[in-house]
């Protein structure tokens, strides 16, 4: 994400600017290790003895040390505050450094810290509800290493915490992939930079703000499930479902989407103490979901203990994960980045593969990062994919193809999954996720084909596709795809529904011909297969920023088949500054954008 549209702190809407792309170092790659041969033998060799029996690997251990980088606090911890400072000098502008950390802290009552977050890193609390671990004090993101500018605040994430904020209001001024889960502030949460400069993020899920939420400069927010004080204002798409609180329906004047509940929804894993033992919750499925799942004491689930989990740790191979996953243990992704040389493959069902402080996952040689077989109840959560410099196929598929097992009693949920192509050196993938598993649900996922970092450019991060749904039934929560060379999102499946949705198309097409798809002048952000009979979507957005070539003309960016029950409900489509235009929303309905006010072009219900 790049484009940049709010200057100030009032509710109308702002003029658009450009913001400049920043230059960042690649993410350093692990050294090889090389395999070292046995000298040959001078002697002659013996007769060949008999063959032995075949030795099983010796049975890895559940449990264990969390590492380094998961730093963990308790109340009469010295030396809180430099810590949290010391992590955050480290943090704060390496958008695409190898420094990965979960901040912990035991159930309790902390006075006088301000937790800035910088990336890739995590802060959550470590009680069963959230204000067991309660902070007086604030959970901060800010945009000064970017001159007040928060569209690169990615990456980051907050859970299971209660704040009291010091001003009465917290600060969270995140772009994509930087989830506010499970939290309950006590005042306000300000979701603008300080300066009220350029926003775009974001998502908000199981929490309670008492105090009002002020988007301000945000473009667009996804809220679900949860509880507010109230909404100040809207600039381009803000979706609720399950809030209570939330503002009326009203798109497109101011654009909320408000839905009453969530059709299904089940939150995602999260790590606590039971005593003195690590133990990882696991949410239960809620169907027309509305509210917190916290907010009458114990939450309803189950848990694992620790000694189920092979705890992972950066440089074990993917031939052992597979080999913990075969034992029957689940994963627990310490904070670090993997290379894997074989995908991961998660075959037994209610397996949990869980990643803290953004655990990132580089499939080396074009292999597939992990892949999930058509089984039951699969939780992944908390995780990056970055792709490697060898295209990939697929980064990661939930489903064989031809998967067609009814799920609906226990889906498989894809959590805080994130997927980058490019940007922290040169990626290259045909399709990043794959779902063919009927009834999953992919809740809060930012795939992204980068525009800025390293190994940028139209052929040097080639990723001609963002999502690819094939199976029956699913449902995404919170689906932000962004910049592919060609459909950023291809639905095949059928009673396919998506609770917002937030797109640009690729900044760096070079013209109108390295985007033409046949007759068409451009593929659609959001694509529904011609043979799709029934589909719904809510609070739908794709903006365009062609600023290689601005002559270039978007014919929609929505397409879909003309029937009956395939709907769609508060669409929009966005030029920033006229860098390019769109003729129209959704197939041939919507009125194109114009010139440069980069005023969005609306439909409120299609067909």
């Amino acid at each position: 994400m790049t484009s940049s549209p709010t200057d100030s702190s009032s509710p109308r809407r702002p003029a658009v600017g450009r913001r400049a792309v920043l230059g960042a170092a690649a993410a350093a790659s692990a050294p090889a290790l090389l395999g070292l041969s046995a000298p040959a033998s001078a002697t002659p060799a013996a007769a060949p003895a008999a063959p032995s029996p075949r030795k099983r690997p010796r049975a890895l251990p559940g449990g264990g040390d969390l590492g380094p980088n998961v730093i963990v606090f308790d109340p009469s911890t010295p030396g809180i505050q430099a810590k949290l400072d010391e992590v955050f000098k480290k943090q704060e502008s390496a958008q695409f450094g190898t420094g990965r950390y979960a901040l912990l802290f035991k159930p309790g009552t902390y006075h006088g810290l301000n937790a800035q977050i910088g990336f890739y890193t995590s802060i959550a609390g470590l009680g069963l509800s959230p204000d067991d671990t309660t902070i007086n004090g604030d959970v901060t993101v800010d945009a000064g290493w970017f001159g007040g500018n928060a569209t690169q605040n990615f990456w980051r994430s907050a859970e299971n915490l209660a704040i009291v904020p010091v001003s009465g209001t917290n600060r969270w001024a995140v772009a994509q992939a930087a989830p506010f889960r499970r939290m309950h502030v006590r005042g306000g949460l300000n979701l603008a930079p300080d300066g009220y400069g350029w926003a775009s993020g974001g998502y908000i899920a199981d929490s309670r703000i008492d105090g009002q939420v002020g988007p301000y400069s945000q473009q667009q927010w996804y809220t679900r499930d949860s509880a507010i004080g109230g909404w100040l204002n809207a600039v381009w798409n803000m979706v609720f479902s399950g809030v209570e609180g939330a503002p009326a329906q009203s798109f497109p004047d101011p654009p909320y989407t408000t839905l009453d509940t969530t059709p299904v929804s089940r939150e995602k894993p999260f790590l606590y103490l039971d005593g003195g033992d690590y133990r990882v919750f696991l949410p239960e499925k809620r169907t027309n979901a509305r509210g917190v799942t916290w907010g009458n004491g114990t939450p309803r689930g189950t848990s694992l203990p620790l000694s189920q989990f092979y705890v992972a740790k950066p440089g074990v191979t993917a031939a052992t994960l597979n080999q913990a996953l075969a034992q029957g243990l689940h994963l627990l992704l310490t904070p670090g980045i993997y290379h894997l040389d074989q995908p991961v493959q998660v075959n037994r069902a209610d397996t949990v593969v869980l990643g803290l402080g953004y655990a990132t996952l580089i499939p080396d040689n074009g292999v597939t990062a992990l892949k999930v077989a058509d089984v039951d109840g699969v939780r992944l959560a908390g995780f990056l994919i970055d792709a490697g410099p060898v295209n990939s196929a697929t980064l990661l598929e939930v489903g064989p193809p031809g998967a067609s097992a009814d799920h609906s009693a226990n889906p498989t949920t894809v959590q805080d999954v994130f997927i980058r192509i490019g940007g922290a050196g040169p990626g290259k993938a045909t399709t990043s996720m794959v779902i063919n598993s009927r009834h999953t649900i992919v809740d809060h996922t930012w795939v992204w084909r980068a525009d800025h970092g390293d190994g940028v450019g139209w052929e040097t991060n080639r990723a001609d596709y963002g999502v690819r749904v094939n199976g029956d039934d699913v449902l995404a929560t919170g689906l932000f795809v962004e910049h592919f060379n060609k459909y950023d999102v291809q639905w095949y499946g059928q009673r396919g529904r998506t609770i917002f949705f937030q797109n640009e198309k690729a900044y760096d097409a070079p013209n109108q011909a390295a985007i033409q798809n046949g007759s068409v002048k451009g593929y659609a952000a959001y694509k529904v297969a011609d043979s799709v009979t029934a589909h719904k979507g809510w609070g739908l957005g794709s903006y365009c920023y062609y600023n290689v070539d601005p002559s270039i003309v978007q014919h929609h960016g929505f397409a879909a088949p003309d029937t009956a029950g395939v709907t769609f409900h508060h669409l929009l489509v966005v030029s920033l500054s006229g860098n390019g235009q769109y003729e129209h929303v959704i197939n041939d309905t919507g009125s194109p954008t114009s010139g440069t006010s980069t005023v969005p072009s609306t439909v409120v219900s299609y067909p």
